[in-house]
């Protein structure tokens, strides 16, 4: 997935992928290590796709903390 995409999706859906994207991770990972597993790169490409997602949901969280923080005046 590419990151304008993933800035796209609703926070639910984000979530959803995110979980997704985790189990298929984990599936490849049982895939590598039983001998299964035919493109190596796969691994590598979950792991990209997970930062991308997980990325997005920190810069949406700290969006959100910074309009519900009071300013302080000084």
């Amino acid at each position: 997935m590419k990151a304008r995409e993933i800035r796209e999706l609703s926070d639910e859906d984000l979530l959803s992928q995110l979980a997704e994207e985790k189990e298929s991770l984990m599936k490849i990972r049982f895939q590598a290590a039983s001998s299964q597993l035919a493109d190596v790169t796969t691994i590598r490409k979950a792991r990209r796709d997970i930062a991308r997602l997980m990325t997005v949901v920190s810069e949406r969280s700290l969006v959100e903390r910074s309009q519900t923080k009071p300013k302080t005046e000084q």
